[in-house]
């Protein structure tokens, strides 16, 4: 491989990086996919209570723009009073690697830093 041929594919690397992030972005939208992918299906309930600190409203716009991205899906359920439940799609099971791998780094970071 060239000089010129590297560059390049590492060009598109950082940009494919980029992109991801940009669907990923923020401070929620990880937790809450984590949320939803060591449950299966989640109630929006559910995800607020695993989700600590984010709002009612937040959440609402996060799990918007999660199912706009195709990573989730909404499912509206006929019960009285009406609940709502999330699961992954296929597409969006692509992150569970992902998430598992943070999930372990995380452990390991919490346990560098802290020394527990």
């Amino acid at each position: 491989m060239t000089e010129n041929e590297c560059i390049l594919g590492h060009k598109k690397e950082v940009m494919a990086v980029h992109d991801a992030m940009d669907v990923l972005n923020g401070k929620w939208k990880i937790s809450i996919i984590s949320s939803i992918c060591y449950h299966n299906k989640r109630r929006f309930s559910d995800v607020l209570n695993d989700v600590q600190g984010i709002s009612n409203k937040m959440l609402s716009k996060e799990l918007k723009e999660l199912e706009l991205n195709k990573l989730i899906q909404r499912t509206v359920l006929p019960t009285q009073p009406i609940s709502v439940q999330y699961q992954l799609t296929d597409y969006g099971k692509t992150l569970q690697t992902i998430i598992s791998n943070l999930a372990e780094w995380g452990i390991a970071h919490r346990k560098a830093i802290t020394g527990k």
